[in-house]
């Protein structure tokens, strides 16, 4: 399964992701999905981390995570915190609200004006992410002959709107989303969502092999070792059980 994924298991930093509370069992307990754009790396859904200050207390908080290839071959981990707000102090009342909507812009670094970027905002930590345009220039130019993408569809794209492309049922709607590798996204269908779920693939209740993530009210996560399950958790267990053997005798 290894050669299926942009990073093999064996060069996950499990001792520095341990450091945060995020041990190997919670990594592998993820759905396909989820743990798929981990080991290709993309953005992890939203994790609860913790750590131990000098004091010897325990800091709790949420983040997402990406794996990075390191000059000398090995893998390293990016944190994306979440943020109590976005800083967007630098953009006009009228790029903060297109930002707000989840939608891409064609602006400027937050630290620095004269540096011109793709900026986008990630709703579930409140990130401000942005991305020189050259550097998404060439992935836009990649898609002109592999598409054939007008001077206008390349212009919508550009401007943070998304280009329609095919008929019938190979229609594609294309555009910009920073948290992808490339920075391109391409949906099925003339429908582009602006604001989608990193976090795709997790039910209430995902159960893995050691334990279980749950989702709460407000879409947060948490993880319980098979050892801590409540009630509840062991009555959907079951729940989970019975729905697969009732797929397998179909």
């Amino acid at each position: 399964m290894n050669q299926e994924f942009e990073f093999k298991e064996e060069q996950v930093p499990y001792d520095l992701l341990g450091q945060y509370g995020l041990t190997r069992e919670m990594i592998e307990d993820l759905p396909e999905a989820p743990y798929r754009d981990i080991m290709n790396g993309l953005l992890s859904p939203v994790l609860p981390v913790s750590v131990r200050d000098e004091a010897g207390n325990t800091i709790s908080a949420r983040t997402r995570i990406r794996l990075v290839g390191t000059d000398d071959g090995k893998v390293d981990v990016l944190f994306y915190p979440r943020l109590l707000r976005c800083e967007l102090d630098s953009y006009s009342e009228a790029e903060q609200y297109e930002l707000r909507q989840g939608r891409v812009i064609l602006s400027h670094a937050p630290d620095d004006a004269d540096r011109k970027c793709f900026v986008q905002i990630d709703p579930d930590t409140n990130q401000v992410m942005y991305v020189p345009t050259p550097v998404i220039g060439r992935n836009i130019r990649n898609l002109m002959d592999r598409f054939e993408l007008s001077t206008d569809d390349i212009t919508l794209i550009q401007m943070g709107e998304a280009a329609v492309v095919g008929t019938g049922k190979d229609v594609l709607s294309i555009g910009i989303d920073l948290s992808e590798r490339t920075g391109i996204r391409m949906e099925r269908g003339k429908s582009f969502k602006w604001n989608r779920d990193r976090g795709s693939g997790m039910d209430r209740f995902s159960f893995g092999i050691y334990g279980c993530w749950v989702k709460d009210a407000n879409g947060d996560l948490s993880y319980v070792p098979e050892e801590e399950y409540s009630d509840e958790i062991i009555a959907e267990q079951q729940k989970h059980i019975d729905r697969n053997a009732a797929n397998l005798k179909r």
